[in-house]
């Protein structure tokens, strides 16, 4: 028995960005037909106020649209299940500390499922599942969740899963490597997004099977995806985490001066002030550590890899870095600021990890001195006198 609603779009969360893929798979709002909805994550704050206000103010062409929530804010996975509602496909893009979470909801699924006696290879409960938060971390994820469902078949949850079954859970596991932006100003229920342009977002990992009705779904809405048929999710992900980590954490080192002071820079400017040297220097750290992990082949050149990523960043010279745009919301707020975000460790803490382990210690030296700096830095903005509201 299926739970789903055929052809539907979950989005998880409604944060910054899973309001930026709702608002360009709606058609800029104009399509609000109920197939788009966001799911909620359990324990959500935001999830609750959203709830309680039953709107989202999403800033668009000509003012800020109030969309009514209605049935376009569904309740957690496990609920959804419960009510023959679950997503046929779901984006999920939290902050990536918050995706374990969502995958012991998968396995729970799975569980619910078996009890309900409809678990079978023609019946899979977890919808198709393209993990789009940033950083470098689908292998992992992909292990973590095999060994969630092989405990549960320990604790006489499941029945065994292999060989049929686990293949086909694991499968609807994908990554969704994504240029989309998003900004949130505010928290809670007075909240106002403001999502970016159309970015394209490559699908990668799973079976080639569920990668392409993941893609057809999503693109039958005029989403921007392709399917990253010849890479690897971990060589996706590489890619992309060279352009965040010239944008966004050389942007915020380039962005936070010795005194402690900040000017939110547009990505040209990151550029003069890093210089293409400073970007190559970071790509042939990213490229070492990537052959270590089989994300490069041997024979390719950091000179080579760099080329696409100046093109980008060229490309996209008058935007401001979101990480940056992130910084200056909160100045604008008085919020003090302290820790790296998430989204930045989630890039450079794998990178850390891998380099370690491949024992590349000048790589380690490196990324553990771009992660010092910029702790420095944002302690320096940190001690800045706030001035009153």
């Amino acid at each position: 028995m299926s739970r789903c609603i055929p052809e539907s779009i979950g989005i998880l969360p409604a944060g910054a960005l899973g309001v930026g893929f709702f608002y360009h798979l709606t058609a800029r709002l104009t399509q609000l037909d109920g197939s788009v909805f966001f799911v909620d994550r359990p324990g959500s704050s935001s999830g609750l106020s959203l709830r309680a206000r039953g709107e989202l103010n999403i800033e668009k062409e000509g003012g800020t649209q109030r969309v009514p929530l209605g049935g376009l804010l569904k309740p957690d996975l496990l609920n959804c299940a419960e009510q023959n509602m679950l997503p046929e496909v779901l984006l999920a893009c939290p902050n990536p500390d918050q995706l374990l979470p969502i995958l012991s909801e998968c396995v729970a699924l799975v569980e619910h499922a078996h009890e309900r006696s409809e678990l079978s290879t023609t019946s899979l409960p977890i919808p198709l599942l393209v993990l789009s938060s940033n950083g470098i971390y689908f292998q992992r994820i992909r292990q973590v969740l095999i060994e969630k469902l092989e405990e549960s078949t320990l604790l006489g949850r499941l029945p065994d899963l292999w060989p049929d079954l686990m293949p086909l859970l694991i499968g609807r596991l994908m990554r969704g490597v994504t240029i989309q932006t998003g900004i949130r100003e505010g928290d809670g229920a007075d909240a106002i997004y403001r999502p970016g342009p159309p970015g394209s977002t490559r699908i990668a990992g799973g079976s080639p099977e569920q990668r392409r009705r993941a893609h057809q779904l999503l693109c039958q809405r005029n989403g921007d995806f392709e399917i990253a048929d010849k890479a690897s999710p971990t060589r996706v992900e590489f890619d992309k985490a060279l352009i965040n980590l010239s944008a966004n954490f050389l942007g915020q080192l380039a962005a936070l001066d010795d005194n402690g002071r900040f000017r939110a820079l547009t990505i040209g400017e990151v550029l003069q002030r890093v210089g293409e040297p400073g970007i190559l220097e970071l790509t042939r750290w990213v490229v070492a550590v990537g052959k270590a992990v089989r994300a490069y082949e041997a024979h390719e050149q950091p000179e080579q890899i760099v080329v696409p990523v100046l093109e980008s960043l060229h490309a996209h010279a008058d935007h401001v870095p979101s990480s940056l745009q992130w910084l200056a919301s909160r100045l604008a707020r008085n919020e003090v600021i302290h820790a790296i975000t998430p989204t930045e460790l989630w890039l450079i803490d794998p990178l850390l990890h891998y380099a370690r382990s491949a024992g590349l210690e000048p790589a380690v030296t490196y990324f553990d001195g771009l992660k010092t700096a910029l702790h420095h830095r944002l302690g320096l903005l940190a001690s800045r006198p706030r001035i009153p509201n």
